[in-house]
């Protein structure tokens, strides 16, 4: 493949970033919003982040199967392939989509029972997951549509997507949350409308691009048939994926339920409450770790498609230490202005336990983000080469291994609160991001067959 390595890695990976800020900043919004009503509401939308997470965990089974297979296809001169991949890719997403709203919606009351939430935040709590999971079909429409177009390098128009989302969302969340225009404050209920409406235009804007056959992937009627041994490609490099996000999931579950029961009612309402707003503000180093990622995932693939394994394999690394660069650069504002972050998320009371808890725990964390940026890099490029195996028994061994454990003890043996158990955390950050290093150096991924 013709180029600089460092220059395809940028071209890719900046797109991709402006479009995590744009996802996210819907999240982040939706965050502020709730911490200006109340600490339960904010539990509520913080934990619905976590349930969306496990949301697009299950759109991976689609979405990480068809990046891999599209990339190659389009890295061998195949579009024939690379639509038909991502025809069978959206079929799936629909199928999943469905799938994860009836879940959420007819489990919502067991997801946060289990979590330990009572009284007003267990109520708030059910009743938002099941608004949002009105839009779920939407969301992955989005997930796997945007999937397969980073797959064939277009990484521009996904990020044009989610800004119309974002643009929807903040304009209908405040509106009705605040009552703006003659209409009626519908509080944390505005907030999930919101969601749901900007989902569906990203939705539909999906479908329109993907119609019009941007970047060669169109939709039509005869690609839209199943056809089986398409079907099992996809899912033979993304069913690994699943059950590594899904564990992962789970790891987190386990873990928020560790802090919801540390100390009495009141204090595990700010233990969680900080961790809300901590993983909130922590999801900012997650976006360039994902746009390099899927900068990483792209040009492996396509490198192997083009019979280049060399090129593919120093892109993966030229991809990490851009990233881990940049990461590291997020990790000293981080440490800097925890103090500034926390009190933006937590207006609903100026002087509340959360942010005396949250900066420590914070700062603690700013020290890691360079793992974290290796862990999901190099992750994604070897998913880009369909290799998924590997990472997922990284993650089940770190998780059960070392996670848990350690934020149990730190938590609740050692009494050491929030930044005790999230020693747990950054334990495991810095074992992953070992185990996925040293399988893209020295493993055999460049010769996965998709």
């Amino acid at each position: 493949m013709a180029g600089s390595v460092r220059s395809a890695v940028l071209l890719l990976a900046l797109p991709v970033l402006g479009e995590q800020m744009l996802n996210s900043a819907v999240g982040l919004f939706d965050t502020f919003l709730a911490g200006t009503i109340s600490a339960s509401v904010l539990s509520a939308v913080g934990f619905a982040a976590y349930v969306d997470w496990l949301v697009s965990i299950l759109f991976g089974l689609a979405g990480t199967g068809a990046t891999a297979l599209v990339a190659r296809a389009v890295g061998a001169g195949d579009t024939r392939l690379a639509r038909r991949t991502t025809n069978q890719a959206v079929m799936i997403g629909l199928g999943l989509g469905a799938v994860s709203a009836i879940s959420v919606y007819f489990s919502a009351g067991l997801l946060s029972r289990g979590l330990g939430l009572r009284d007003e935040a267990f109520d708030v709590t059910v009743m938002y997951l099941q608004l949002v999971a009105l839009g779920h079909v939407a969301h992955c429409l989005t997930a796997v549509g945007s999937a397969c177009l980073r797959g064939a390098g277009n990484t521009i128009t996904p990020m044009w997507i989610y800004g119309a989302t974002n643009v929807v969302n903040v304009i209908v969340s405040s509106v009705l949350v605040f009552g703006l225009g003659g209409i009626d404050p519908w509080g944390v209920s505005g907030i999930a409308a919101g969601t749901v409406t900007a989902r569906f235009v990203g939705g539909l804007i999906t479908v329109a691009v993907l119609r019009a056959g941007v970047t060669g992937l169109s939709l039509t009627r005869r690609d839209l048939r199943p056809d089986p041994p398409t079907i099992r490609r996809i899912l033979r490099i993304g069913g690994p994926a699943l059950v590594d996000g899904g564990f992962l999931w789970m790891g987190h579950f386990l873990f928020m339920a560790i802090l919801t029961r540390m100390g009495t009612e009141e204090a595990s309402t700010h233990n969680f409450s900080a961790h809300i707003v901590g993983i909130r503000i922590e999801s900012l180093s997650y976006l360039p770790a994902v746009a390099w990622a899927t900068a990483a995932a792209t040009l492996v693939g396509q490198g192997l498609g083009a019979g280049q394994a060399g090129w593919a394999r120093r892109a993966g690394h030229e991809a990490a230490l851009q990233g881990t660069i940049l990461i590291g650069l997020v990790g000293v504002i981080y440490y800097v202005f925890a103090p500034e972050l926390f009190r933006l998320f937590t207006t609903y009371n100026p002087n509340a336990e959360a942010q005396a808890i949250g900066v420590p725990a914070m700062r603690l964390l700013a020290f890691f983000q360079p793992a974290l940026a290796l862990t999901i890099i190099y992750v994604g490029a070897l998913r880009g080469a369909g290799d998924t195996r590997y990472p997922m028994l990284f993650t089940v061994l770190s998780i059960t291994l070392v996670r848990l454990p350690l934020a149990y003890v730190g938590g609740h043996v050692l009494d050491g609160g929030l930044v005790g158990a999230w020693v747990g955390m950054c334990a495991d950050l810095v074992v992953r991001a070992g185990l996925a290093a040293w399988r893209f150096t020295r493993g055999r991924w460049d010769q996965t067959r998709v």
